[in-house]
């Protein structure tokens, strides 16, 4: 099928409209075979939610448990209106990841809504962490930034915003323990970058504008290298005052 189309004919438009269907075609292909290993066959009914995201779970792993490549995060147990946020950047492009904006594209506010409910209500168990193979003193580092923050140069510790145990908080803080290495550096970058955004004030794009590569790859590097202890859940909303406003936070 795929030789029947000749691209040097296409304008570019057409061009980008064709690649999206075909990527929402090869995604659906792929999680077909991945599914069937994934889940019982009897979840994988028509009309069940479990089939109506089989498409995310391909990349996001069963039950939204994580990729097995490093960068496709973990879905499961994030606070909902966190997801429900997150796939309104990704339809309306304030996040700039071209896969997750075909596959989204058309879909409606409350479709997206039972979307964020049903990975946020997912309890898949957390792998163990992997090990960080850096030196002792660039976990260290990463270890201060996240739980004591830089004064000095404006920075809060993670833990302000994200929990004493990093877990999040409601109602659309994310924990941050649970993932990717590779995922979490990317993530900090495309702030940096302006690929990812979040409603005004963007607070992450303010914290991560004052980050360096180095305060970046300590803090990806102790993240993803501790272990998530149970019971592991976001805080309760208005648990901690928040050290800056986040319009992620009122966004609805």
């Amino acid at each position: 099928m795929l030789a029947l189309i000749s691209f040097r004919r296409v304008s570019p438009p057409r061009f980008w409209a064709i690649s999206g269907w075909l990527a929402v075609v090869i995604v659906a292909f792929w999680a077909a075979p991945a599914l069937a290993q994934q889940a019982p066959q009897e979840t994988l009914r028509p009309d069940t939610m479990a089939a109506r995201v089989a498409a995310c779970t391909a990349c996001h792993g069963a039950q939204g448990r994580a990729g097995a490549d490093g960068y496709y995060p973990r879905l499961a147990g994030k606070p909902q209106d966190y997801l429900y946020h997150q796939l309104l950047n990704f339809r309306d492009g304030r996040r700039q990841y071209r896969p997750m904006t075909h596959l989204l594209a058309g879909l409606p506010d409350d479709y997206l809504r039972e979307m964020a409910a049903y990975f946020s209500g997912q309890r898949a168990p957390y792998p163990a962490p992997a090990r960080a193979d850096v030196s002792s003193a660039t976990l260290e580092a990463g270890r201060k930034l996240a739980m004591d923050g830089d004064a000095a140069r404006g920075l809060p510790a993670c833990a302000s915003c994200h929990g004493a145990a990093l877990g999040g908080m409601l109602p659309a803080i994310p924990g941050l323990l649970g993932l990717p290495r590779d995922y979490i550096g990317a993530q900090i970058g495309s702030w940096k970058n302006g690929l990812r955004r979040a409603a005004a004030p963007d607070c992450m794009a303010d914290i991560s504008n004052k980050l360096t590569p180095t305060d970046i790859g300590a803090l990806a590097a102790w993240l993803s290298s501790q272990p998530v202890v149970e019971p592991y859940a976001p805080d309760a909303a208005g648990s901690v005052r928040l050290p800056a406003e986040c319009g992620s936070q009122a966004q609805r």
